[in-house]
């Protein structure tokens, strides 16, 4: 069974092996937890999927910044793999690309393939966006659709959307200037246009003319998607390697990732020891088994000597840099994430929680509670904990309500919280970091009274409402109201999450008891 609890919930790409470490199959995700476990959860799948399910031996995951980026890198991954349970398209294209031809007044194009002497921009992944984008640049830049250039001005020209080469009236310089202007905004680099489009905008909303606002809304979403280009498929003419790494309680986490003239065609992890000089020696043997690309991407600065072996090795130059910005930074920062989430995804999760709630050290232990009942009936708590980031399900406990009748969540906490720390109390055992109920003030003001009945008022307790997904704190008169994506609010909600489904689970198993007796 493939344990997905420490998957991330980021964008990317999941890749399936069988037991050979044959990749089988490649798949996209907006949030990659969600996606693999789906898998595993659901029971009605076709036959296809339930064969595919039955050979996964283990799961891989790349994280990309966005989704657009997953979407262009599955299908890098997909063509280089070709796994058996992904479609086959034997006549599969590429995304498409924008291409600006090389006459004396260019054109922009559509080009299936980025080869040509032209220049090009892209991949696009939606065709509808491209076209769109394409478009805009013609309209905006006055550039020319037509094949040869005619004797006479066509209806382009009547409506004011081409500058008309044909009839003299624009010089090659001054339709350059357009072309370099179209370039910038395929590049990326359009803040110009955008201020002014966004002004336009909202000068046509003041004087509701709202169509206008809106074609200008959708021309600026279009030209937004641009900055979405991604860090994954960029065209280049040469290969890069991009290695990112962190020294950790004396040994190193390593991730590199090798780039095939643009496109991100394979990601490695290593662990190893640290010792004096552990990178150089690592490159000269990883080096020593494959030819260096023509540009190595690092964090830190190497020295000379590294990029002279590098260089020898190739039988040609190879730049070592280490970039502070722009895209080859971008690229670092993505291996780096890889890094992070790979090795590191669960201390994080403790470090951000730790930091969001002012403890230090940040709590390892984490027991949280939680109440089920169904319209009064068969009230039960569970408690669960979580130890370094990961559900310790050995200390899973479960309990029936005693003391409490009806309906009264408040008093079945502090009935929970008081037996499983009053039996921690007799057995001498430890206390968690922190203690997590789900609920509001109310719930929060029940379990301190519960630990303060056992002398144990210092113990670090929070509740976690619903809905809002505040944070109540003891003290504090308002409650904390975290970042939806930050790691700290969704490791307290994966915790409260499990919490809810082992009561659930409980209260099932008893009503199921009770219909057999």
């Amino acid at each position: 069974m493939i344990d997905t609890a420490s998957l991330p919930e980021n964008p990317g790409c999941y890749l399936y092996s069988d037991e050979a470490g044959t990749i089988i199959y490649v798949g996209k995700a907006k949030n990659l937890k969600k996606r693999v476990s789906s898998y595993f959860k659901k029971k009605d799948h076709d036959a296809k999927t339930r064969s595919l399910v039955a050979r996964i031996a283990s799961v891989d995951v790349v994280v990309t910044d966005t989704e657009t980026e997953a979407f262009l890198l599955e299908n890098t991954l997909i063509k280089k793999h070709q796994p058996k349970y992904n479609i086959d398209l034997k006549d599969a294209k590429r995304y498409a690309w924008i291409e600006l031809t090389r006459d004396e007044f260019p054109r922009l194009v559509i080009a299936r393939r980025a080869s040509g002497d032209g220049t090009f921009f892209g991949p696009f992944v939606s065709a509808a966006e491209r076209d769109h984008v394409l478009k805009v640049a013609k309209k905006v830049f006055h550039l020319r659709t037509c094949k040869k250039l005619p004797k006479r001005p066509c209806l382009r020209r009547h409506m004011q959307s081409c500058s008309a080469p044909c009839t003299g009236t624009v010089s090659p310089a001054e339709y350059g200037e357009n072309v370099k202007k179209a370039a910038l905004l395929l590049k990326g680099k359009s803040h110009e246009l955008l201020d002014e489009l966004r002004q336009e905008m909202a000068a046509c909303s003041a004087a509701e003319e709202y169509e206008r606002a809106l074609v200008l809304r959708n021309e600026i979403a279009a030209i937004g998607h641009l900055a979405d280009r991604q860090h994954v498929e960029r065209r280049r003419e040469y290969d890069q390697d991009v290695i990112a790494y962190q020294v950790t309680g004396g040994k190193v986490y390593l991730t590199a990732f090798n780039v095939e003239r643009g496109s991100l065609s394979n990601k490695q992890e290593f662990t190893f020891d640290a010792g004096e000089d552990f990178f150089e020696e690592f490159l000269v043997q990883y080096y020593s088994e494959r030819e260096p690309p023509a540009e190595l991407i690092l964090e830190h600065e190497t020295g000379p000597a590294l990029a002279e072996f590098l260089s020898l090795k190739k039988g040609k130059h190879v730049d070592v840099i280490v970039p502070q910005r722009g895209e080859k930074r971008q690229l670092l920062d993505l291996a780096k994430k890889n890094l992070e989430i790979a090795f590191f995804r669960d201390t994080l999760k403790g470090a951000e929680l730790g930091t969001a709630l002012r403890m230090a050290p940040p709590p390892s232990v984490i027991e949280c509670f939680d109440i089920s009942h169904l319209s009064g009936t068969a009230m039960v708590g569970s408690m669960v904990q979580f130890r370094d980031g990961r559900p310790d399900k050995s200390n899973y406990r479960r309990f029936k309500i005693r003391t409490v009748e009806g309906i009264d969540d408040f008093a079945s906490i502090a009935e929970v919280v008081k037996r499983r720390y009053k039996r921690l109390t007799d057995e001498n055992a430890p206390f968690p970091d922190l203690v997590i109920v789900d609920g509001g003030r109310g719930q929060l003001s029940a379990a301190r009274e519960a630990l303060a009945s056992l002398g144990a008022e210092e113990q670090p307790v929070i509740a976690i409402a619903k809905r809002e997904e505040e944070i109540y704190l003891p003290g504090e008169a308002l409650p904390l109201r975290l970042d939806k994506k930050s790691i700290a609010l969704r490791y307290i909600e994966e915790i409260r999450d499990e919490a809810h489904r082992f009561a659930i689970a409980y209260h099932r198993l008893l009503r199921k008891k009770k219909a057999l007796t």
